[in-house]
């Protein structure tokens, strides 16, 4: 299954006279199913067909068939960095873009680069390459996307620290995912062509159950769909030259709003996940909020100023616009406006936030595009209230869980 509508990065990349270079990402659910030699086959081919193509990185964990997939592909050599005494092969960017070949394929793109990198992240290096012109392969598996971390660990009870922000799965030309049955997985590793015969053991108690694996194949083939969508949506003629206030507005002309009213909660982290999710299934714009109270008149302890801070950039970061209003109570900042495409802008209110400032808990709330509704933070367990006019959108202590957007019955 694989989306191909291109769509434009949020980067500003590409020269005018040039078409921005192409991000294409193979999407797996777990090691093994076959997204290296996916990708190494993919390479050969672009070879035979006379593109400049060459491997940025690959780490072939031992497995003799991929290690073959490899063999004739012109190969860039890697950097060495030294941390603790521990010398470290990391993807050398900079040798990359003194070759300046039209395709880079780069293997597991949610990577942590060694302290002592010029980046933190794999993913912050293939968008210098993209930055440069360079078409890039790359590969990664479901539980690396950052808005699904929260749920990978219910699946797993694994909490996953590599994580890739969803907004530069977004940018990628194409999402094809990589598959396998888990059936066929499983095999797989029995006989010891993912892992060594004493750590498949290990993996088919822990992260290798079958239902474990189900449920990630299940999100992949999902978020694989959802890509394809919005690539559709993207590639929709705009309105015609004679639409006018006075004809009927189509269809999410004015967007919906998500609004996350962030705290030094620790669950702050979650609903800002939640929130980059839904918005973007929703194709509403998302926005975290909070509310300071005005120098003088008291004091947040410093934790608490750090934590917020450190919530606000985590949302900046997956491309969630954060602001911090004044105010000695949350509902006395009525609203919060952003300007739109250069028209008005929009109000979205904070409604009757202090019950949930109260309690020091943050909320995250939906406003459909024709109403805002003042929504208040009563009931005793969920973490999040969602509710609009024209539409219903069920979550919180019934949903399916964090990360999977619920049915919405219009």
């Amino acid at each position: 299954m694989s989306s191909s509508t291109p769509t434009r990065a949020e980067s500003t990349r590409d020269a005018p006279s040039k078409r921005p270079a192409q991000l294409r990402v193979l999407l797996g659910y777990a090691a093994g199913v076959g997204k290296t030699f996916r990708m190494l086959e993919e390479a050969q081919q672009l070879k035979r067909q006379g593109k400049d193509t060459v491997v940025g990185y690959f780490e072939p964990h031992g497995r003799k068939d991929t290690i073959a997939k490899a063999a004739g592909l012109e190969m860039i050599p890697t950097k060495t960095i030294n941390y603790r005494g521990v010398d470290f092969q990391e993807m050398d960017t900079d040798a990359i873009l003194r070759r300046r070949p039209a395709i880079c394929v780069v293997d597991e793109l949610a990577h942590t680069n060694v302290p002592g990198s010029e980046r933190a992240k794999r993913w912050e290096d293939v968008q210098v390459l993209l930055d440069s012109g360079i078409d890039v392969i790359t590969n990664m598996n479901i539980q690396h996307l950052e808005s699904l971390n929260d749920h990978i660990f219910n699946i797993t009870g694994v909490r996953v620290r590599e994580t890739v922000p969803d907004w530069f799965v977004k940018s990628a030309s194409e999402v094809v995912m990589v598959d396998a049955t888990t059936g066929a997985l499983l095999n797989r590793l029995k006989r010891g062509d993912i892992y060594a015969p004493e750590k498949a053991q290990q993996a088919m108690e822990n992260f290798f159950k079958e239902s474990t694996l189900a449920a990630l194949r299940e999100l992949a083939l999902r978020q694989t769909a959802h890509e394809l969508e919005i690539r559709e949506i993207a590639e929709m003629p705009e309105p015609a030259e004679g639409f006018s206030p006075a004809s009927p507005r189509p269809e999410k002309a004015v967007r919906d709003r998500i609004l996350i009213y962030v705290t030094a909660d620790p669950s702050t982290a979650m609903l800002i996940r939640r929130g980059r999710r839904m918005a973007d299934y929703l194709g509403a714009d998302c926005f975290a909020v909070c509310v300071s109270p005005h120098d003088g008149r008291r004091h947040l302890a410093t934790q608490d100023i750090e934590a917020i801070q450190k919530h606000l950039n985590f949302a900046r970061n997956l491309h969630i616009e954060g602001r911090t209003l004044e105010g000695d109570d949350p509902a006395e900042s009525k609203r919060y406006s952003r300007d739109y495409r250069g028209g008005a802008p929009p109000a979205v209110s904070t409604g009757d936030l202090s019950a949930s400032a109260d309690r020091r808990r943050s909320r995250l709330f939906y406003f459909d595009s024709q109403s805002v509704m003042k929504l208040s933070g009563s009931a005793p367990r969920p973490s999040m209230f969602i509710q609009a006019l024209a539409r219903r959108v069920y979550t919180g202590a019934g949903a399916k869980g964090p990360g999977v957007m619920p049915a919405v019955a219009s």
